[in-house]
């Protein structure tokens, strides 16, 4: 056997010119690219959405509306009936699949009823199974009852469109309640969650409407959560106000922080230390507090009841100078008044003071997102 191939493999050789001299063929070409119609998830022409190409979408679309062959009779409500192929539906849906075993035998034809939606609902939905394809307009239409199919014979790809569907443009303030419902009901929890954030979102207008109303009768203990829920956002949202208004004023502070030993260190406009050298043309202050930091030195400056206690705007003026003291690193080079003194004074302050000042600096930095004080360093940077 191995001596029949060795003399295969001379004879190819002898034949072909680049084996003979040693020479590997080229590889052959890579397949050309998947074309688009098979690529594309979700096609839309002429107004029609399909997940597969052209040509099938029209075979699978004309076997259906011509009933070719159907030996399956489905009875809708109000005397309707569409026909289909009893294997193609039970390969689409599992509890389709049961309930054609269950009538199996009964006659030629089989039958089987899907009642409590609109006929065209059920001819949508059948189609579909044929298909994966509908029309637009009728998806807009039939997006609720497609929905309650899509669970009740178990297709999670109808299921899927139904619910990107009613996400994207098909919920109002008027069917939210009953879609919120449905979607609980149906198992989708992506649209439940959208229902009601939309519902706490718009609880005034939603609280107004005939499905809240018939919801209030039906499922009481449904409006009882929807309202724990909305009573909860609505302390979340308190707290989360109380917290960003606790964070400007913690940036506030850290800004006047700065611009104190701006003003220390190297002056601003016409006010600064004692040896500062003021110019006329000198660049605009970038530190937008101060302005207002400048009139309360001014003021302290001046003012005849600068002792703790005294004025209440003197007072301020101190503890924004302690302030500081707790977030310098280093106050002997420090040129902010008093920072020195406030740093002994320190030792002799009493836990529960000394405690409250620490939470303030440690809130402070933490809004501004840095884990130590840089005051300090910039104070004395010019030296």
């Amino acid at each position: 056997m191995t001596q029949k191939l060795m003399g295969k493999r001379d004879r190819v050789s002898e034949e072909s010119p680049l084996l003979a001299n040693g020479v590997s063929p080229d590889a052959p070409p890579l397949p050309g690219p998947v074309t688009a119609s098979y690529r594309q998830k979700g096609l839309v022409e002429d107004g029609r959405c399909c997940s597969v190409n052209a040509a099938t979408r029209e075979l699978w679309d004309q076997l259906f509306d011509n009933a070719y062959g159907a030996d399956l009779r489905i009875n809708t409500d109000n005397g309707g009936i569409l026909y289909a192929h009893a294997s193609i539906l039970g390969m689409s849906s599992p509890v389709m699949k049961g309930m054609l075993k269950q009538t199996r035998g009964r006659g030629c034809r089989q039958a089987i009823s899907i009642r409590g939606v609109p006929h065209d609902a059920v001819r949508v939905f059948i189609r579909f199974l044929y298909s994966s394809c509908y029309e637009q307009e009728e998806m807009e239409e039939f997006a609720v009852p497609l929905l309650v199919l899509s669970h009740a014979y178990v297709i999670p790809h109808l299921k899927r469109v139904c619910v990107q569907h009613l996400e994207h443009g098909l919920l109002t303030i008027d069917n939210v309640v009953d879609i919120f419902q449905l979607a609980l009901l149906c198992n989708a929890p992506r649209l439940s969650l959208i229902c009601h954030r939309m519902i706490l979102k718009n609880f005034k207008a939603v609280a107004d409407t005939e499905g809240w109303k018939a919801m209030k009768k039906s499922h009481p203990i449904l409006e009882k959560e929807i309202l724990e829920s909305f009573s909860e956002a609505q302390i979340r949202q308190k707290q989360r106000v109380r917290t960003l208004n606790e964070r400007k004023i913690y940036l506030q502070l850290y800004e006047a922080m700065e611009a104190l030993v701006h003003i220390c260190r190297d002056g601003c406009r016409t006010i600064g230390p004692h040896d500062k050298v003021f110019k006329e043309d000198q660049a605009p202050c970038r530190y937008e507090a101060c302005k207002g930091l400048e009139l309360l030195v001014r003021h302290f400056a001046g003012c005849k009841l600068r002792v703790p206690g005294g004025c209440i705007h003197c007072k301020r003026m101190w503890q924004l100078l302690e302030l500081h003291s707790r977030l310098c690193a280093d106050s002997d080079m420090c040129r902010v008044p008093v920072c020195r003194n406030f740093k002994d004074r320190m030792k002799k302050q009493s836990k529960k003071d000394g405690m409250r000042w620490r939470m303030l600096v440690r809130k402070i930095l933490r809004a501004k997102g840095i884990g130590r004080s840089p005051f300090c360093y910039t104070a004395i940077s010019g030296f």
